[in-house]
């Protein structure tokens, strides 16, 4: 039998501009955290080899202090690695591949196949046939260079490739670096362990994508982990398992504010949020302005809490009545400002700063209120 560990795009290197410096930084660091998980949990569970589907960089211009670090990470597994490039960090002629090795980063038990080539693991009884790229778009399928890579009579044969099973992926998925959705069948393989897609994926019995181990954005894919693949024999179907190893928690919320009951159920499923959650919430509807401001502190607090929390609340309307305004103190002139800033809500191009100086409005009359 040989046991694997499957695993795929870590993107050492990614930046994170939409976030704050601060949780970028620590969204950044996360990804060589994962890295260190896998290489221990290999060593724990005793695997006979790691398999890296490409994209183990973000950019061919990582920094070489970001190199060193991702080979030191692979230091806590002593057993064979197997990284291919990705489109991210396509094995061009002066690549982050060829600075790796000027800086002698390359463990001996790492191997990286700059071209399609068969890695040859005797006595292991393993032929893992890699397919890099070699440019970061080809329209042509690389993989089928595994149909003619003929390996030792009895070799259990893995593939490793990266890119795009057609006609198994959202549309809008980018159809370069294309890959049979039969190469496993058509190829003999016992197993194809796939990058690209960022989601756990099964296309079919022997073939997967491991997706990303550590989420980096929010799309409910089954992102976060790392395949344990078991494959009993040449021709046995193999026994996958999907490993958990991410550490923070990316999620999107979508809510639609109606009544100010809706405010008070997203305020209390605020409270669960905590330090390992990457949270956008998208607010949509209309809100008393007293049900706004609690909704606000709310995600504030929440803010405190949380690793990253992101707020587009462009879609909400405030809804202040004229009695409300009254009981302010605002009347003439003041009334008739706050009722065109609420109609201005409904354009588009206004809404934002309508809405802002609504609230500014009612702020400077409660205020005003309150001055003895």
């Amino acid at each position: 039998m040989i046991h694997l560990l499957h695993t795929a795009d870590w993107q050492i290197g990614r930046q994170y501009g939409q976030f704050d410096n601060d949780d970028a930084a620590m969204l950044a660091e996360a990804r060589y955290e994962a890295v260190g998980r896998i290489a221990a949990l290999a060593a724990q569970r005793r695997v006979d080899a790691v398999l890296v589907a490409g994209d183990v960089f973000d950019t061919q211009a990582v920094s070489d202090r970001s190199i060193r670090r991702l080979f030191d990470a692979l230091d806590a597994y002593s057993g064979p690695w197997v990284l291919i490039a990705g489109n991210h960090d396509a094995a061009l002629a002066d690549s982050v591949w060829t600075r790796a090795r000027q800086l002698g980063c390359v463990r001996p038990n790492v191997h990286i196949p700059l071209r399609p080539a068969l890695v040859d693991f005797p006595d292991l009884n393993l032929a893992v046939l890699a397919a890099p790229l070699t440019q970061r778009h080809t329209y042509d399928d690389t993989t089928a260079v595994f149909d003619t890579l003929a390996a030792e009579a009895g070799r259990i044969r893995v593939g490793l490739a990266h890119g795009s099973v057609a006609g198994r992926l959202p549309d809008a998925v980018d159809s370069a670096n294309p890959v049979a959705a039969d190469r496993a069948s058509r190829a003999g393989l016992d197993y194809l362990a796939l990058g690209d897609w960022h989601g756990c994926l099964q296309i079919d019995a022997r073939t997967w994508y491991s997706g990303t181990p550590e989420p980096d954005r929010f799309r409910a894919n089954a992102s976060g982990c790392v395949l344990d693949v078991r494959i009993p024999g040449p021709g046995a179907v193999p026994v996958v398992e999907q490993l958990p190893v991410a550490r923070y928690r990316w999620q999107q919320w979508a809510e639609s504010l109606v009544l100010p009951s809706d405010a008070e159920a997203l305020a209390h499923r605020l409270q669960a949020v905590g330090p390992d959650d990457v949270l956008r919430v998208e607010l949509s509807g209309q809100l008393p302005l007293d049900a706004w401001d609690a909704l606000q502190d709310a995600i504030a607090r929440a803010t405190a809490r949380a690793r990253a929390l992101l707020l587009d609340a462009e879609q909400v309307s405030l809804t202040p009545h004229m009695q409300d305004l009254a009981a302010l103190g605002a009347s003439g002139y003041v009334a008739e400002v706050a009722a065109q800033l609420q109609a201005l809500q409904d354009d588009p191009t206004q809404a934002a700063p309508a809405r802002q100086a609504l609230r500014l409005l009612v702020q400077f009359q409660r205020e005003r209120e309150q001055t003895p």
